[in-house]
Order: C-alpha cells, then structure tokens, then sequence
C-alpha cells in the first residue's frame, strides 16, 4: 500500500508498504486464468481430435460395409454358377432380409462383419436374377450399405445370328445384332454389331485358294489372306470382327427337347404324331390357335417345296394357348400367324429325340402385334426350319428360330419348280437365327449372279429375348453381369 507523511523539516515523504505481497498474488490470479483458458481450449481440442477420429472410423466403417455388401454379390454369384437355379442359398425359402436373412460372416482374422442376403427370383419369362445384399462392420452395425446386381442367364437368343458350320452372308444381307459362328464366315452385305468366329483361319469352301480370316470379306476390295494385318473394313464391318473367339455347343440343346416334351405334357399341348406329313398351326392374337393334319405336300423333283398343301379331317379351332406357352409337336409342323400379349414356344420333335428329322415351315407371316418384349415366339426344330417355294415376297418372321441337326434358310428353286415363286423379294427375320448347318435365304451362281431365294434379307436383332426369351427357350448355364448400383437402405429399387 502507498503511505505518505511529513517529516521533521515538514517534508512529505511517500512509503510503499507491503507491495511485493500484492504483486506475487496478482502472478497466481493470471496464472491460474491461463491455466482455465488453457484447460479448455485444450479439452475442445481433444474432443475435437476424439471426434474426428470417431468420424473417421465412422467412414471406415462405412467403406467396408460397401465391400462387405459386394462381397455378398460376389459370393451369391459364385453360389448361381454352381447352382443356377437355388435362389434360397441352401436354406427352405427364398433368400428375404425381413422374412428370412441369409447371413453370413465376413472373416478377416476375427470376423470382421456380415452381409445380408435377399434374392429375387426370374419373373416369368426372364432369366434375370436379382441380388440384394447389405452389409456392416461389427463395431458399427448402424451404419449398413446396400448393393443390388442384377444377372442373367442369355438365351440362345443372344445373337442375330449363331451357326455351327462355315457361313456365307452375300450381298443384300443387312444385320442388325451380333453374329457368332463356330465355322469361319465370309460376310459381303453390311453388319451393324460385331461378327465373331471361333476359326482364326479357315479354308472357304465357296472357292479355292489359301486359308482366309476367320471372318473376312470379298467385297471390293478383298480381305489379304492371313497373316497379313486384318483392315478394318468398317464399309461392311460397322460394328467390328474379332476371331477366334470361343464355340457354342449345339448338342446342349437335345437336352432341353426332353425337358420341353415334359412341360408339355404337364401344363402345355402335347400335339402327337399325326401318322401323315404332319400338322398345320395358325396362330390368333386372341390368345387361340386351330391346327389340322396335313395329309401331303408338293415336292419339285426331289426337293420338297412345303407348299400346295392338303388335308385330312377337320380343324381343331379355337384351342387356347396353353397356360406355360409350351407346344410340342412330334411331328413335322407348319406355321402361321400373330400373336398379341402372348409368349409361346413351338417345338417340331420326333422321337428319338436326340437324332429325329422333323422339319419346321413358314410360308406366310408370322408376327407380333407389340414390339416392346411383350410378345415372343419361340420355334425348335430338330432339323430344318425352312422357307417353302410358296412363300411371301415379302415374309416376315418374328421371333427366336433354332434348326438344332440341320438349317435355317430355303431350299433352291430353279425357275422350272414355278416361273414366279421361285425368285422373291425381301425377308425379315425380327429375333434370332441359330442354325446348326449352313444358313441361307438366296442362292447364287458361280459369278455371283442370283439364282432363286430373295433378293433382300434383314436379320434384326430382338435384344428382348436375350434375357427374356420365349417360355424354357434353351439358355446358358452361366450368368451375365447387367447391372449394379448402390441403394439407400429404405429406398425401392
């Protein structure tokens, strides 16, 4: 404290008192408010640092949930290429996260999570699968992500065209859809998808001279022959060529004639050996069919022409469509017609079924009413699917065909079997071609000049069918990838 008083000469004089007390209690005072403001900033930082760390976790966490849910699509596609018809993981019922979660622990050392699965069987008329799966870290079982992929089995629908045999497309020939052959292929007219052969090189039977490509062409100029760099050639390869590529088996199909015959006789029609040539089809767009005996056909010399035919007894009318769309014919079989809203497939089937003869024919339209994958028809035969000397100038085909032992295409008609019929104008195939031999519409001479068939053919690709095919239309046994993506927990997919 400050003190002043006179002294003996009446001078003031000032005394400080106690002063050095005072001053070391105002340095515990700041000491001690720097030491709060301290403790508290550095008590926010830790929170701050305990935060961002738990946040940081969180993310981690989070992170693996989305691979632990891939795992589980991976897994379950693994699951399907062993079993492609278990949709239930080896459990009584169908994989459901509310109704019955098929589990599983994801093992990194200790288990470090799990992932849910739910699994979508195929809808009628499709092969595609769909995959469900969630997944979360142990630590952080609330926050989850969620993966759905989409698979499925292709049909034999899958090509514009696919063949067993070396293949000539000629000039006049426009596809629009990919085009496969086990044999080599010689293409001259315009594909707009990529051609593929399991031939890296092959000897074209249509002329003679060394091996050519696998697929190559003799439009001007002509493909070099092997091993000269393969050109381009995009005035006719629009969408590409690419050999050798693997083969398709064919035999797999004879398989799927005995399950057909099955479905037939369950809860289809089972049309029977008619003891004559064979059975005529029409189809109804309301949903109805008649069919008849054909007692015979006309023949131009040996070849038969499919054509002029007559009939023994009546027509059986109005015959609905069966319920699983299933019509197996152990005959030969003609058909017509249109379809609206309906998906059939019509199988020609004598026994034995591995090696019998029968032959599908079309020589009028045959066609949907809707073109968005509603409609569908499907035709087997175990040998030829044929187009007869009677047949449209302008014939169109809608739906997927297979020739399994012999070919899609026509018969060569000299101008001496009818001056008319035998040269026609332009056919359309809407769907798919397999064909075991060799496939053709035209017929040319060895200058190249044409000598009966029709002048125009369009093989349009259905890419419908591919993954919706006609009723138990034969597929693959291994899954395609279609789609992925990630979904919220509550959200519809």
């Amino acid at each position: 404290m400050y003190k002043s008083q006179k002294n003996k000469n009446n001078n003031w004089k000032l005394e400080i008192g106690n002063w050095k007390f005072q001053q070391k209690g105002a340095i515990l005072i700041m000491t001690m408010t720097f030491t709060v403001v301290f403790l508290i900033i550095a008590g926010g930082l830790i929170a701050l640092i305990n935060q961002q760390q738990r946040l940081n976790r969180i993310r981690k966490a989070k992170a693996q949930a989305l691979h632990l849910a891939e795992a589980g699509v991976n897994y379950y596609r693994w699951h399907l290429a062993h079993d492609p018809d278990d949709y239930t993981d080896g459990t009584a019922t169908t994989c459901n996260e509310e109704t019955n979660p098929c589990i599983h622990d994801y093992l990194q050392g200790d288990t470090m999570g799990q992932f849910s699965l739910t699994i979508t069987p195929p809808s009628t008329g499709s092969t595609v699968v769909t995959i469900k799966s969630t997944g979360w870290v142990n630590d952080f079982e609330d926050y989850k992500r969620r993966v759905v992929a989409k698979y499925g089995l292709p049909s034999w629908a899958r090509y514009a065209v696919v063949a067993n045999a070396d293949m000539r497309f000629g000039e006049g020939t426009i596809v629009h859809g990919p085009l496969h052959s086990n044999g080599g292929v010689r293409f001259d007219g315009i594909a707009y998808n990529e051609i593929t052969s399991a031939q890296e090189s092959y000897n074209d039977p249509d002329h003679s001279g060394g091996n050519e490509f696998g697929v190559h062409t003799h439009v001007d100029p002509t493909d070099p022959l092997p091993p000269t760099t393969v050109p381009a050639r995009l005035d006719v390869f629009a969408g590409g060529r690419s050999f050798p590529t693997p083969s398709i088996d064919f035999n797999a199909i004879t398989v799927d004639l005995a399950m057909l015959e099955d479905a037939a006789d369950d809860d289809g029609l089972h049309i029977k050996k008619s003891n004559q040539e064979g059975w005529h089809i029409i189809l109804s767009p309301n949903g109805t069919l008649d069919y008849r005996k054909v007692d015979s056909f006309e023949y131009c010399g040996s070849t038969p022409t499919g054509g002029d035919l007559d009939y023994q007894g009546n027509w059986t009318t109005d015959e609905p469509f069966p319920n699983n769309g299933i019509i197996f014919v152990s005959d030969h079989v003609w058909i017509d017609g249109s379809i609206d809203g309906h998906r059939l497939t019509i199988v020609a089937a004598e026994d034995p079924l591995a090696s019998g003869d029968a032959d599908i024919w079309i020589n009028t339209n045959l066609t949907y009413t809707n073109y968005n994958g509603t409609d569908a028809i499907g035709l087997i035969a175990q040998n030829d699917i044929n187009i007869g000397l009677y047949s449209e100038d302008i014939l169109r085909i809608d739906g997927a065909l297979i020739a399994q032992n012999g070919r899609v295409g026509r018969y060569h008609y000299s101008s001496s079997c009818d001056p008319i019929y035998y040269d026609r104008d332009t056919i359309t195939v809407f769907g798919a071609i397999a064909t075991n031999q060799r496939y053709g519409f035209k017929w040319v001479y060895g200058d190249g000049t044409k000598a009966s068939g029709y002048t125009t053919r369009n093989l349009d690709f259905d890419g419908n069918l591919t993954y919706a095919p006609p009723p138990l239309f034969p597929s693959t046994d291994t899954y395609d990838f279609i789609s992925w993506e990630e979904v919220l927990i509550n959200e519809t997919y």
